[in-house]
């Protein structure tokens, strides 16, 4: 121990410290900045914090609150529990709605992800300039058409005197000649090629973006390892675009679970129920037979649902090296 010159007692380095504390003034001051930025940044989102208040979260909840009741819209609310719960996981009709919508998601996700996966390596490879852009806007094309036309214009395709039966004709295959959206067997899944072939583009489209990211030092390598285009593309393309296949099946799952428009327009949900879905379903029920307690019960499944088969489909394709 020896003594500092000034009066000081303690080791020569450890007179005072090194870099004084700002002054209790200033502080305050910068917590008060710190305060205010954080303000300023909610209130910039608070509008749309709002919106989504407003316009999502209260009519969830308004939804849960009305599958607890029997009420038809416009009369008093009687009590009902869990019994329109009850009813949607035990009604034939019901489950068997629910089903048709998981049989669609074949058709508008894995089938479009998949093909999306071969056309996007394919225009990858032997697209350049002007001509690549022209083939990604006519792949795009069936995404930007509105869901009510594009309905409108494959119901005529898929009509008895339409344009597939006159090809099937005209190449001598008659027998399989059919009214492919009023039969009982070919009605579901004609509806999932109209949504197959809406959601293709989209699917193709963030897939070739991805492809266009990865790092072309890596095909390198695959190749002078050896590896042919299919081992390059399992090994290369397919890690490199786990992203995009996420977002591909998050948005096709999404719209197979809750698709409306292309029914309604196609086939009406016939015939029979064969290609009736729950959203169609749901406006059915609230709309026509004035059922709002069951409607908003299966409305409340169906979002679940959709929660169910798209958190995990999050989770798996989730970036996990950085």
């Amino acid at each position: 121990m020896t003594s500092a010159p000034g009066g000081a007692t303690g080791w020569a380095g450890r007179s005072g410290p090194a870099h004084p504390r700002p002054s209790t003034p200033v502080r305050a001051g910068r917590l008060r900045a710190v305060r205010a930025t954080r303000w300023s940044g909610w209130l910039y989102v608070l509008p749309a914090l709002l919106f989504y208040a407003v316009f999502v979260l209260r009519p969830l909840a308004l939804t849960v609150q009305y599958s607890l009741y029997h009420w038809n819209g416009i009369g008093v609310a009687r009590w009902a529990g869990l019994d329109n719960y009850v009813a949607v996981f035990t009604d034939r009709d019901l489950l068997k709605i629910i089903g048709n919508a998981f049989v669609l998601i074949v058709f508008f996700s894995f089938i479009p992800v998949g093909l999306g996966l071969l056309v996007a390596t394919v225009v990858r490879r032997i697209t350049t300039g002007p001509f690549g852009t022209a083939v990604r806007i006519i792949l795009f094309l069936p995404q930007v058409i509105p869901l009510v036309a594009a309905g409108i214009a494959w119901s005529w395709l898929f009509s008895s005197t339409g344009l597939v039966n006159q090809v099937l004709r005209g190449v001598g295959l008659d027998g399989l000649a059919r009214a492919w959206l009023g039969d009982f067997d070919t009605a579901l899944p004609s509806v999932g090629v109209i949504g197959a072939w809406v959601m293709l583009g989209l699917c193709t489209i963030l897939l070739v973006t991805g492809m266009s990211k990865i790092d072309p030092t890596l095909y390198e390598a695959a190749r002078l390892d050896g590896a042919g285009p299919v081992r390059e593309f399992l090994a290369v393309t397919l890690p490199s675009l786990r992203q995009e296949i996420g977002v591909c099946l998050t948005v096709t799952v999404i719209a197979a679970l809750a698709s409306f428009d292309i029914v309604y327009i196609a086939t009406a949900g016939g015939p029979g129920r064969q290609t009736t879905v729950p959203g169609l379903e749901i406006y059915r029920l609230a709309f026509a037979q004035r059922q709002v307690g069951l409607a908003s019960a299966l409305g409340v499944v169906l979002t679940a649902l959709v929660l169910i088969c798209v958190l995990p489909i999050q989770r798996l394709t989730r970036r996990t090296d950085g």
